[in-house]
């Protein structure tokens, strides 16, 4: 079955699947699966036995996501999670389940073991080195490593999504943290957090979640990190949008009891849940959106550094990678980034200015 928008081209195989809106399926092979919208699989690859209703993720050449077969039965599967990027060469073993790892990439030639990983925007690598009383077959695990190092397409690929959307009789979210994303985030990083003893190394008889990988100390630092800022980043945007709401009505007394007042939308309640148990309530709302606007600037700097990690490794290897590209600052998405923040920060200075206790 395919839905509205979607598509097989170039000798594309599909059988005994469902293909969601907007995903297209070029060459490569899928079998017995759901696959959601906005997936791009347009090399020859192969997808079986896999659900991935949220789609948003990538298929890239040469990936094998398909050992369903365990010699003595077909009956083995995966259940990919929203946005998870299977990079070129992969080979994924069955079972796996990386739903609560949405955003998640598997780096290139990375064979992967059987396993359940709840890590969300993480990357997984082949091992740096051997490590004393760690399998060989493990690999090397970054949580939020999307986070703090390749922000760029967390952000391009919602409006990637935004522009490219052709269906009209799905609707969509397209925002990366909502509250089921933020909530595994939470979750994740609440893990990161609870560790007894500081090591060098964790797998997961110390760190439920890692699945069969490994983990360094100064990637659980990092990932708390990570985890921390876009946690904060959501409920601050919330109260920015509840206090514009307000201001824009007859309720302006409200404000003073926004972390307080209960009220009936649910994305609301969500963020200001988070808002009290991250302590950011403890701050005045002039605070809040003062920290909301430098860090909306923090994410532009970093959209655009992890653009411009590309043209520092390009120049350094391809001769004429400089004529032939166009550098991070003049890049169309950044250049956009940057003009959204500007706009947003004068956005944020009025709603400062217009508080009832100016």
């Amino acid at each position: 079955v395919l839905t509205e928008h979607s598509l097989v081209e170039r000798h594309g195989k599909v059988t005994q699947s469902i293909i969601g809106p907007n995903t297209g399926i070029g060459e490569g092979e899928v079998t017995a699966s759901l696959v959601g919208p906005f997936v791009g699989f347009h090399h020859q690859a192969l997808l079986i036995a896999a659900l991935w209703p949220e789609g948003r993720g990538n298929v890239g050449y040469g990936a094998n996501i398909g050992s369903n077969h365990t010699s003595k039965a077909p009956d083995q599967e995966i259940w990919c999670g929203e946005g998870v990027f299977f990079g070129l060469g992969v080979n994924v073993k069955f079972p796996s389940d990386f739903t609560s790892a949405p955003y998640t990439i598997i780096a290139t030639a990375v064979e992967t073991l059987p396993q359940k990983v709840e890590f969300p925007f993480s990357l997984i690598n082949k091992p740096a080195g051997a490590f004393e009383g760690i399998s060989p077959a493990y690999n090397e695990i970054i949580p939020g490593w999307v986070l703090s190092d390749n922000v760029y397409i967390v952000r391009r690929n919602e409006g990637k999504y935004k522009k490219r959307n052709k269906a009209r009789r799905t609707e969509f979210k397209f925002e990366v943290f909502r509250p089921e994303i933020v909530d595994v985030m939470v979750a994740a990083r609440d893990r990161l957090r609870d560790v007894e003893h500081k090591k060098d190394l964790y797998t997961e008889k110390e760190i439920p979640g890692l699945g069969k990988n490994y983990m360094l100390e100064r990637s659980r630092l990092k990932g708390i990190k990570a985890y921390d800022f876009y946690i904060e980043y959501y409920a601050l945007l919330g109260l920015e949008k509840r206090v514009e709401e307000l201001l824009g009505s007859d309720r302006k007394a409200s404000i003073a009891a926004i972390y307080e007042e209960s009220t009936g939308n649910a994305e609301w309640e969500h963020r200001r849940r988070i808002l009290i148990e991250e302590d950011l309530g403890k701050r005045s709302i002039r605070e809040n959106i003062e920290r909301l606007s430098s860090m909306q600037e923090m994410i532009a700097q970093d959209t655009q550094k992890s653009k411009e990690r590309d043209d520092v490794r390009g120049v350094r290897i391809i001769r004429d990678y400089s004529q032939a590209y166009t550098p991070a600052g003049e890049n169309s998405f950044v250049k956009e980034t940057w003009e959204d923040t500007e706009r947003l920060r004068r956005k944020f200075e009025s709603l400062i200015s217009d508080l009832p206790d100016n």
